[in-house]
C-alpha cells in the first residue's frame, strides 16, 4: 500500500464535505447489501418454490426481487451523485490550493521550472485525481464491499468450497501487487513525458508570431510531434503493464471459480448439496470474482492518480525560498523612502559561479531620483529584483526605510514599491482590470486619473469598448508603446512611495515618450525614484547617476559632472548624443 501513500494527502480534502462522505457510504451500503441479498432470494426460490411447485411462493419472490432492484437503483443513483460531487468538490479546492502555493513561490523556482509543466500538473494530473476521488473510489469501496460480504456468504453456504476459493486468493493477489507497482512507475513517466511536451505547446503558441516570422513551424511541429510520440510510447507503455494485471487477474479468478464449482457439481450429483445452495454459491462466487477482477482494473487506475498526486505533492512541498520571517519587523509609518544597499554580493540561484554583484554599496535618500546606467549584464535589473525581494543578497544587507528587508515582510515590502518593469507583463482581461491590478479595489476614476497621467486614456477611448477592451494574451492586440503606457498607469494607480522604472519610456517614440517623461516627472514628485535607462537622454535630469559595471558603481556624479571626468558614462554619452549613426556602427563592430 507504500505504492497509493501519494493519495493520503486528499484525505484532509475529503473531510471538509463529512456529509456528502457519509451520503456516499449509507449509499454504497445499501446498493451492497441489496446486491448480497439476491443470491439468497435464488436459492429459496430454487429449493422452495420449484421443487413444491407453488405459483404463489415464486409470484411474491418476483415482487421481493424487484423490491430490491428498486433499492438497488435508488442507492446507486445517490451514489453517484454522492461520489461525483465529492470529486469536483475536492479537485477544485486542491487546485486552488496548488495555484496558490505556486503563485507564492519564489522567483528562483520559475527560474528552473517551466510554467506549461506547471499548468499540465493543474489539470492533466489534476483531472486523473478527480476521476479516483470520485467514481473510481466508490467503485473501489463498492467492489471491495461486494467481494468481501460475497466471500463470507460463500463460507457460510459452503465451507468446503469456500476454502478451495480462498486458497487461490494469494494466486491473484501478490501478483497484482507486482504489476501494480510497473504501472505507477510508468505512469508516471507518462505524465512526466506529457507535461513536457504541453510545455513546449504553451510555448510554441504564445510565441507564434516569432514562430512565423522566423518560418519556424516546421521545426516546432516536428519537436512536438517528437514529445508527443513520446508521451504516446509512455502511456503505451503503462496501458500495456494495466492490460497484462487485468488480464491475469480475470484468467486466475475465473479460471479458480470454474475449478470449484466442477467440484460442486459433483457433490449435487452425489446429492451431498442442493441444487438451490449450489446455484448460491455461484452467484456469491460469480460476485467475488467480478468485483475482485474490477479491482484489479481499479487497482490500475489508483497507481496512476498516484503518480499524479505525487507530482502534485512535490509542488505542495516546495518551500518559497523567499518567506516572511516568523516575526516580521514592522516598516516605519509613514512610509520614509530610503534605501540603502551595504556590501551586496549576489548570483542567480540557477547560476550561483557567476556573480552578478560583488561588495555593492549605494544609499538612496527620500524623494531622490537616482539612475542607474550601464552596460547590459553590468546588474542593473537585479537590484530591482534584491529590492522587490524576489531574491535574497548571499552576503550583505538591502534596508528599506532603515529595515533589513530580509527581517520584515515581504509583501508589506512590495506594497512600498510601484514598477514598470522593461519586460511588461499584460494579462488577457480588459484595460480596466490590467490598470487596476496596480491597486485592487479602485474606483473607475482613479483609474482614467492613472490613464490620462500615463497618456494612455487617449488611445483607450477610442477604442470599440474603451476601457472594456480584451487586448488578448499578453496584450498581443496592442502595441508596444500602448502596453507600456497601461504599466505606467498601473503604477501611477498604486501610489507606492518608492518607484522603480526600469526602461520604462522605451517603447515609445519621441513625442509620447516627451510626453510621459512629463507625466513622470510629475509622478515622481515625493517619490524616491530609481531609473534604469540604456538612453541617456532620459536620466541627465536625475539628482545623482550610478554608472555600473560588473556587478560594482565605477562611477557617480550628475550628468554634467560624468561627462566632464571622462569615464564610462562620457563614453556612453559621446556614442548617444555627438557621433552619427555611421559612426556608431562603425565602433560597435
Amino acid at each position: 500500500m507504500n505504492t497509493l501513500r501519494p493519495l493520503s494527502r486528499l484525505f484532509p480534502y475529503m473531510l471538509h464535505y463529512r456529509p456528502l462522505v457519509a451520503g456516499a457510504l449509507v449509499a454504497l451500503a445499501l446498493a451492497a447489501a441489496a446486491t448480497l441479498v439476491l443470491p439468497l432470494a435464488v436459492r429459496r426460490m430454487v429449493d422452495h418454490g420449484f421443487s413444491k411447485a407453488d405459483p404463489a411462493f415464486i409470484n411474491n419472490y418476483f415482487s421481493v426481487l424487484l423490491l430490491i432492484a428498486g433499492v438497488l437503483a435508488l442507492a446507486s443513483a445517490m451514489r453517484y451523485y454522492f461520489v461525483i460531487t465529492i470529486g469536483e468538490r475536492v479537485v477544485s479546492d486542491l487546485r486552488r490550493d496548488v495555484f496558490s502555493h505556486v503563485t507564492a513561490l519564489s522567483p528562483s523556482f520559475f527560474d528552473t521550472n517551466q510554467s506549461g509543466e506547471i499548468v499540465s500538473r493543474l489539470s492533466a494530473d489534476t483531472t486523473q485525481i478527480k476521476s479516483v476521488v470520485g467514481a473510481t473510489a466508490s467503485m473501489a469501496l463498492r467492489n471491495a464491499i461486494l467481494c468481501l460480504g460475497a466471500v463470507v456468504m460463500m463460507i457460510v453456504t459452503s465451507p468446503k468450497l469456500s476454502g478451495l476459493v480462498l486458497l487461490a486468493i494469494p494466486l491473484v493477489v501478490f501478483p497484482m501487487v507486482g504489476f501494480g507497482r510497473k504501472v505507477r512507475a510508468r505512469s508516471r513517466e507518462a505524465q512526466d513525458t506529457l507535461a513536457h511536451a504541453t510545455a513546449f505547446a504553451g510555448e510554441s503558441i504564445s510565441a507564434s508570431r516569432t514562430l512565423q516570422a522566423f518560418n519556424g513551424e516546421s521545426a516546432a511541429i516536428n519537436r512536438y510531434s517528437d514529445a508527443v510520440e513520446g508521451a504516446f510510447k509512455a502511456a503505451r507503455s503503462a496501458v500495456r503493464a494495466r492490460a497484462l494485471l487485468t488480464g491475469f487477474a480475470i484468467m486466475m479468478i475465473f479460471g479458480s471459480v470454474v475449478a470449484i464449482l466442477w467440484y460442486g457439481a459433483q457433490n449435487v450429483l452425489a446429492g451431498s448439496m442442493t441444487a438451490g445452495t449450489l446455484g448460491q454459491f455461484l452467484l456469491y462466487s460469480i460476485l467475488a470474482a467480478s468485483s475482485l477482477g474490477a479491482l484489479s482494473e481499479i487497482w490500475g487506475e489508483f497507481q496512476q492518480a498516484a503518480g499524479a498526486a505525487e507530482r502534485l505533492a512535490e509542488l505542495l512541498d516546495e518551500v518559497p525560498a523567499i518567506a516572511a520571517p516568523v516575526s516580521p519587523r514592522a516598516l516605519p509609518k509613514p512610509p520614509v523612502g530610503s534605501i540603502e544597499f551595504k556590501n551586496v554580493h549576489f548570483a542567480y540561484p540557477a547560476r550561483p559561479e557567476q556573480a552578478i554583484l560583488d561588495g555593492l554599496s549605494f544609499k538612496v535618500n527620500p524623494g531622490e531620483l537616482v539612475a542607474i546606467v550601464g552596460p547590459s549584464g553590468a546588474g542593473k535589473s537585479t537590484l530591482f529584483a534584491l529590492i522587490s525581494r524576489f531574491y535574497d543578497p548571499s552576503r550583505g544587507s538591502i534596508e528599506l526605510d532603515g529595515v533589513n528587508v530580509k527581517e520584515a515582510d515581504p509583501e508589506i515590502v512590495r506594497r512600498r514599491l510601484a514598477s514598470v518593469p522593461q519586460d511588461v507583463a499584460i494579462f488577457a482581461t480588459s484595460i480596466r482590470d490590467n490598470i487596476a491590478f496596480g491597486r485592487p479595489g479602485s474606483t473607475d476614476a482613479e483609474i482614467i486619473a492613472a490613464s490620462k497621467a500615463a497618456l494612455a486614456d487617449p488611445f483607450i477611448v477610442n477604442m470599440e469598448k474603451g476601457y472594456d477592451t480584451m487586448v488578448g494574451e499578453r496584450g498581443i492586440t496592442l502595441s508596444g508603446g500602448q502596453r507600456q503606457r497601461i504599466a505606467i498607469a498601473r503604477a501611477i494607480l498604486r501610489k507606492a512611495p518608492i518607484v522603480l522604472l526600469d526602461e520604462a519610456t522605451s517603447a515609445l517614440d519621441a513625442e509620447s515618450e516627451t510626453l510621459v517623461q512629463k507625466a513622470l516627472s510629475d509622478m515622481m514628485q515625493g517619490h524616491t525614484t530609481l531609473v534604469i535607462a540604456h538612453r541617456l537622454a532620459t536620466v541627465q535630469k536625475a539628482d545623482r547617476i550610478l554608472v555600473m559595471n560588473h556587478g560594482h558603481i565605477v562611477e557617480e556624479g550628475t550628468h554634467a559632472s560624468l561627462v566632464k571626468d571622462g569615464g564610462i558614462y562620457a563614453r556612453l554619452a559621446r556614442l548617444q548624443f555627438n557621433r552619427d549613426e555611421d559612426e556608431i556602427f562603425a565602433v560597435a563592430k
